[in-house]
């Protein structure tokens, strides 16, 4: 039995459990189901909500006054279409950021997808890779599986042969091999990637926000509603009449195209970042990506490229072998990491063929692996200012050497049986220096221009890492982070949040930093206001990168990393992040403007039908009126607005900025048009039609007044397209066809003109009311304490 397992299952054993439906079919969650986008674009309550009016104004009125039912077909064929498209990006991105498993068939070792691992396979560990399904452990070397993502501890866990794996944990230090006992649904992994991989919406302030707003005017809607009904009934004098205003002004309530804006502009963010392969697995990081204001990056993998060079060997003994320790280690190591891929490819040392008795795996709380040899002794090998004790010179020549940027290690002898409690070993009191191990890492070339990106757009880089703050502060010197100069060795760093919190402001560059403290140093930045994004690499990097604001992982990265993050760059490139933190401005700064538009909308026809009720009169507009006017001054811009380019710094404070504007811009529009229609109504010369268009005159001036304001800051094609919607507004007056469908008759001079008149009073007091809210808000917001703005960092 021993000999069928290490050999794993047949291909024909394989075969069998795939026809039995044994193999782990978890479906990808990485977006919605057709179906389920169909539905949640077609069944909304504005849908159901406008086509009830649709079918009322079809039965009592004429069909002109039904134009608004194509919203309904419009909003869902585009909602439908857009996230179609984002759900393809998706689909096939998470195919490309699937983390492959390595499993034993046939006695080989074999890569196969997530998905083709059945029930019994014999799944091969090595460090960083993310355990797929449950099972129980056939053989380790060493095995540490972090399985915090399950209990919330993160110390390590021991495993032996026997012991239990979980899905969702991942190995940090050694490997082995599990038997798969689990699998598909039935395993633990299945719920986690049904939680994190989910398309959706929720969890975010913006769409909080504009759920409350909607939750606000769906409230408003039925006893204004009554009111109208009721004061058309009295006005007119029969129940068609009574429908058809009633209905007029409800239909402007509805912020029908708020939600539609806001899906499409997140929609299309994930397109636009899928085109540069970069996977987003939750919606609401987008949101995240345009708040960040400190990002968290790990020198390795995002300043400096994957991999390393072997610079040289420096002997510090001639009574040791080291060289030829160096190669018996690197020949020895089935699971090799950067480091040893590149002392293998450079050292160009034959093989000693030295007999393994026992190894000590690395991991980053150590930071230093080991193996001991028959005959020849233990030997560690890892970071020099943990290996050399404080007083050797051959530790002052190690940080000589990486005050340069060079990566320098150091190989020891550690007294045999030291690896019985590798934890306890004091290698700076008992090892013996062999020699010093100096790598030579790959910067990336665009680390210094994205560096420069973040520091225009007010962005505080942290770079965080677990490797010697001398040598992590030159590379960052290098490539022109301010503060570089001055690195910071984590392990000096206080252990309480606020006191962490000071030096973390301080300074830019950390060196030596534990996972434990890479959490603890994402706590203390959110403890002080900042939103944090944290980039990753390594398995040393998941804990913080689950606790951060947005965890973005390399595409390269262990499975663990890419698992927990929100995002992952799949082009492995530092210089994407410049895009992913654009485009979440972008759609954030997009749908605050998109919002303004509507909610202006909402408020100025809630008070036109409050002020039509109490006055008793007819309400002024034809649902057409309402339906021309709406899609030039909101529906169109607001379609060209939600997808522009937007460099702005997400602020909090959404929902009381919004109404500090759609209040007043409201008001201002509902109090000139019904002033406008009630003087024209006093003209016993002019009948419905022309007092109607008098008020139509006035709400599309201030309306395309308050579209320029929220254009702002202007350029050639946001002022074109307010001059294309004028222009639009004008056609329609002119050609006579098009007049009369809209019933617009702009024959009484006098009329026309005070409503022109009005309309530019208001826009001017509108004006200055923003002006002076501005100021107001700029006067009360509490000015920074002279620490925090003199800081060279903010």
């Amino acid at each position: 039995m021993e000999t069928t397992a290490a050999r794993g299952l047949t291909a024909a054993e394989v075969r069998e459990r795939v026809a039995a439906g044994q193999a782990n079919d978890v479906p990808r969650r990485s977006s919605r189901s057709v179906g389920e986008i169909v539905r949640a674009n077609v069944l909304t309550r504005f849908n159901a909500l406008i086509g009830t009016l649709f079918v009322l104004v079809l039965a009592f009125g004429q069909w002109q006054d039904g134009l608004f039912g194509g919203i309904i077909v419009a909003n869902s064929a585009i909602g439908v279409i857009q996230e179609l498209r984002a759900k393809r990006t998706l689909d096939r991105l998470a195919v490309i950021g699937e983390t492959p498993v390595t499993v034993r068939r046939d006695g080989a070792e074999e890569t196969v997808a997530q998905h083709e691992v059945v029930l019994g396979d014999l799944i091969v560990l090595g460090t960083g890779d993310r355990i797929p399904v449950d099972g129980a452990v056939a053989s380790a070397r060493g095995l540490e599986v972090d399985e915090s993502l399950l209990t919330g501890e993160a110390d390590p866990v021991h495993k032996a042969p026997g012991d239990q794996v979980q899905s969702g944990s991942f190995v940090v230090a050694g490997g082995g091999a599990f038997t798969a006992e689990k699998v598909g649904r039935d395993a633990y992994a299945a719920r986690l990637v049904e939680e994190a991989s989910r398309f959706t919406l929720a969890r975010s302030e913006l769409m909080s926000g504009i759920d409350r707003f909607l939750k606000w005017i769906t409230w408003l809607i039925v006893p204004t509603a009554v009111l109208l009904f009721v004061s058309q009934w009295n006005s007119a004098g029969s129940v068609p009449a009574a429908v058809v205003g009633a209905v007029a002004g409800v239909v402007t309530m509805i912020p029908e195209g708020l939600v539609l804006m806001t899906s499409i502009a997140f929609a299309v963010g994930v397109v636009r970042l899928g085109r540069r392969r970069c996977l987003v697995q939750e919606l609401p990081a987008i949101e995240g990506l345009a708040r960040v204001d400190v990002l968290c990056v790990d020198k390795t993998g995002t300043l400096t490229e994957p991999g390393m060079d072997l610079d040289r060997v420096v002997a510090l003994s001639d009574a040791l072998p080291g060289r030829a320790a160096l190669a018996a280690l690197a020949a020895g190591d089935d699971d090799p990491n950067a480091t040893m891929r590149a002392v293998q490819e450079g050292l160009g040392e034959p093989d000693p063929h030295w007999t393994i008795t026992g190894t000590v795996p690395f991991s980053s709380a150590r930071k230093w692996s080991g193996a001991a040899f028959d005959g020849h002794g233990s030997w560690a090998f890892g970071a020099a200012d943990v290996l050399l004790g404080p007083a050797d010179p051959a530790r002052a020549e190690a940080e000589r050497l990486g005050s340069t940027g060079l990566r320098v290690l150091a190989l020891a002898r550690v007294p045999d049986g030291s690896f019985a409690d590798p934890d306890g070993l004091d290698a700076t009191a008992s090892a013996e220096p062999a020699a010093l191990v100096v790598l030579r890492q790959r910067v990336r070339p665009d680390a210094a221009e994205t560096l420069r990106y973040f520091a225009d757009q007010d962005v505080t880089v942290k770079v965080i890492s677990g490797d010697n703050p001398v040598s992590v502060g030159a590379i960052a010197a290098d490539l022109g982070l301010p503060g570089a100069s001055h690195p910071v060795d984590a392990r000096t760093l206080p252990d309480g949040a606020g006191a962490m919190g000071e030096v973390l402001e301080a300074n830019s560059v950390f060196g030596r930093v534990s996972p434990q403290q890479k959490r603890a140093m994402v706590k203390a930045l959110q403890s002080r206001g900042h939103t944090v994004a944290m980039t990753g690499d390594g398995v040393n990097d998941v804990l913080a990168l689950k606790d951060a604001d947005l965890g973005i992982s390399m595409g390269s990265g262990s499975g663990a990393t890419r698992a927990v993050a929100q995002i992952v760059l799949l082009d492995n490139r530092f210089a994407t992040l410049p895009h992913v933190v654009g485009e979440g401005r972008r759609v954030l700064g997009n749908i605050e403007r998109v919002a303004n538009l509507f909610l202006t909308k909402t408020v100025y026809s809630i008070l036109l039908s409050v002020l039509v009720g109490l006055v008793g009169v007819r309400f002024p507009f034809l649902p057409r009126h309402l339906t021309l006017i709406s899609s030039l001054t909101i529906g169109i811009p607001a379609f060209f607005l939600a997808l522009a380019p937007n460099t702005e710094r997400a602020r909090a404070g959404f929902v009381p900025r919004v109404l500090r504007f759609a209040v007043p811009a409201g008001i201002a529009c509902g109090a000139a048009t019904f002033a406008g229609y009630r003087l024209a109504t006093e003209n016993p010369a002019t009948g419905f039609e022309d007092d109607s268009t008098t008020a139509s005159l006035a709400l599309f001036v201030l309306a395309l007044w308050v579209l320029l304001l929220i254009a702002r800051p202007w350029n050639w094609w946001r002022l074109s397209l307010v001059a294309a919607m004028a222009a639009a507004f004008l056609v329609v007056l002119a050609v006579p066809w098009l007049r009369d469908f809209f019933a617009l008759h702009p024959d009484n001079l006098q009329n026309d003109l005070t409503a022109l008149a009005i309309a530019v009073g208001a826009s001017v007091l509108l004006t200055l009311s923003l002006r002076w809210d501005t100021w107001y808000q700029r006067f009360r917001r509490p000015r920074k304490p002279e620490a925090e703005t003199t800081d060279p960092q903010r």
